[in-house]
């Protein structure tokens, strides 16, 4: 029994001889051992001491206004002018027997022969009118108004798309050529063919398309959230790689309200003058310096982003932190715009803003940025 008792009192005293205080811990975490006392668990603000503060690297600086330049750069593709477009189309039905022109790119100047076409209505029209011109001169009959119908006859030979010369050989020969050939009305590049040699067309069938490629669009891809970056009066520059690297000034001209959906991407159109040595298809890179503007802004590091929503720190008295929700804007190398959340002549902190977020997680024991509204 003594034995025993000796033993509980040998345990007891082992125990106590290896129980110790703990040490202060000298990092970061050491700001953790007096929040109960220093903070109200109801406060959105976070008190240090001086020591935790140089110990967190905590650095503070007075938000004003600034000059803050953004520049973009976006991947394109040049495509021709859809305004300077001009589509070639037939006005009557029938078979294209000749094509004058066959391959895309070539130019065709105005007034070129385009092709020549066979039609049983536009040869019937023809002998109508060669008939109206015959019973003039033949049937003197004042009851019988000829100048009417050779009018009639007239019009409609020109509505089908022969013009006035084609109409005077038709007087002058008196003979109805099978074939007729039609002339382009318009000058251009072809970029695109409706039709093949032998091929039937409809009335308004699309025999050919014309680009008038003075100028070109370059055609850029976005994401939705850099729209809001894009300043349409900015400084447009369009570099063309496979020309030697030319650079040609451009002006946006377009930038396409619907979003696509799935891929979260706009559609914005940059024109640009051709010098003549460029053409649709070509890859190219859009540059988009906006204009400079005083605003407020911070380092990238002072500004807490979740996807969602973003915050900062600011001091609101010594050794007192407050979090604050902004809204952000463009990002100009290591800086961002701050569009809403502070004035000029706020103190935030600039340093040490992930530190003091922690911080407050382990006080508060909820995420600052959680259910916050601006």
């Amino acid at each position: 029994m003594k034995v025993f008792i000796l033993v509980i009192i040998i345990s007891l005293f082992i125990a106590c001889s290896q129980k110790k205080e703990p040490a202060a811990n000298p990092d970061m975490t050491g700001m953790k051992m007096d929040s109960a006392e220093n903070d109200d668990q109801h406060s959105d603000e976070v008190k240090l001491n001086a020591q935790q503060i140089k110990l967190g690297n905590i650095q503070v600086d007075t938000i004003k206004d600034s000059r803050l330049e953004d520049k973009i750069v976006l991947t394109a593709t040049l495509t021709t002018d859809q305004r300077k477009t001009v589509s070639i189309n037939s006005r009557v039905m029938g078979r294209i027997e000749v094509l004058y022109f066959k391959n895309p790119g070539d130019y065709v100047n105005k007034g070129a022969r385009l092709y020549d076409l066979y039609s049983e209505d536009l040869n019937n029209a023809k002998q109508e009118f060669l008939q109206a011109m015959e019973q003039k001169s033949t049937l003197n009959n004042p009851a019988i108004d000829f100048n009417s119908l050779i009018g009639g006859a007239k019009n409609k030979l020109l509505l089908w798309g022969m013009n006035e010369a084609q109409i005077d050989e038709l007087v002058k020969t008196g003979k109805a050529a099978p074939r007729t050939t039609f002339y382009s009305n318009a000058s251009g590049y072809i970029t695109q063919f409706g039709v093949k040699e032998g091929d039937y067309i409809m009335e308004g069938g699309t025999v050919l398309q014309l680009a008038d490629l003075s100028t070109i669009w370059a055609e850029a891809q976005v994401y939705a959230s850099q729209l809001s970056q894009i300043d349409k009066e900015g400084s447009i520059t369009v570099k063309i790689p496979s020309v030697h690297g030319m650079e040609i000034q451009g002006k946006i001209e377009f930038v396409n309200p619907e979003l696509n959906p799935g891929t979260r991407i706009n559609l914005i159109r940059v024109s640009i003058p051709n010098p003549g040595n460029i053409r649709p298809g070509m890859s190219a890179y859009v540059f988009i310096k906006n204009r400079q503007q005083n605003m407020l802004s911070l380092p990238i590091n002072a500004v807490i982003r979740d996807g969602k929503s973003a915050i900062v720190w600011i001091q609101t008295g010594p050794g007192t932190f407050k979090n604050e929700m902004v809204s952000v804007g463009m990002e100009n190398g290591d800086r961002i715009e701050i569009k809403s959340g502070l004035k000029p002549g706020d103190l935030v902190v600039i340093s040490g803003a992930y530190l003091l977020s922690s911080e407050y997680k382990f006080r508060k024991g909820s995420n600052p940025m959680g259910g916050m509204k601006m």
